[in-house]
């Protein structure tokens, strides 16, 4: 009996020992389930600091982009400033220039005028002397006349017009005395007799007339 009992025991503990490693085998799937779940979150907390790493130095990239972005704005705001400056400037430059062309043409053209005046008014004077010295009225006189009269006309299409001095009081500007007389007609200071005829253009006196002052 006694040796029977020792057989049931050593199959027992046989059989624990054959339980025994699918035990183990379970108890070590189990550790290594544990571990792998452990390392997942380990990965998955270092995904998340990677991404807020990540996102940090996005942010502090963005920073430095809209940076170097409002400074190119700055950049270009200035040499648009510059060239709207150089642009008026260019503007104000060219009126000015296009003024003073217009001045300056209109000066050649009143200043030929004057000169080509000048070089007619002895023709003019030429022409009364002669009328002034023909007694008769005849057709050559007449034909002189209108001549005379043409000229005339012709300077005065141009602006240039005669300047009216007898009756007028003297006006040193306009006129040249060249003596005075005793007159019952005219006050004293004005203009009795032309001697010579004067011109202006404009009120730009070519030659100032000649007169006889009362006085």
């Amino acid at each position: 009996m006694i040796i029977m009992d020792n057989k049931k025991e050593n199959n027992n503990f046989e059989e624990e020992k054959v339980e025994n490693p699918e035990n183990n085998e379970t108890a070590e799937n189990n550790d290594f389930a544990a571990e792998a779940e452990n390392a997942e979150v380990e990965v998955e907390l270092n995904e998340e600091e990677l991404n807020g790493i990540q996102m940090e130095l996005s942010r502090e990239e963005l920073i430095e982009e809209v940076k170097e972005k409002n400074e190119k704005i700055e950049e270009m705001d200035a040499e648009i400033d510059d060239l709207l400056s150089r642009l008026q400037r260019l503007q104000a430059d060219f009126v000015n220039y296009r003024k003073r062309s217009q001045r300056e043409k209109a000066e050649m053209t009143t200043q030929g005028k004057v000169e080509l005046c000048a070089s007619l008014l002895p023709v003019i004077d030429n022409f009364e002397r002669a009328l002034k010295a023909e007694d008769r009225v005849d057709d050559f006189y007449q034909g002189v006349e209108m001549i005379y009269k043409q000229l005339l006309k012709t300077l005065e299409d141009q602006d240039i017009e005669e300047i009216l001095a007898e009756g007028e009081e003297f006006n040193p500007e306009y006129h040249e005395a060249i003596m005075r007389v005793e007159s019952e007609e005219f006050e004293e200071g004005i203009v009795v007799e032309v001697v010579q005829k004067g011109f202006s253009l404009n009120d730009r006196v070519i030659r100032p007339a000649m007169v006889k002052v009362a006085g």
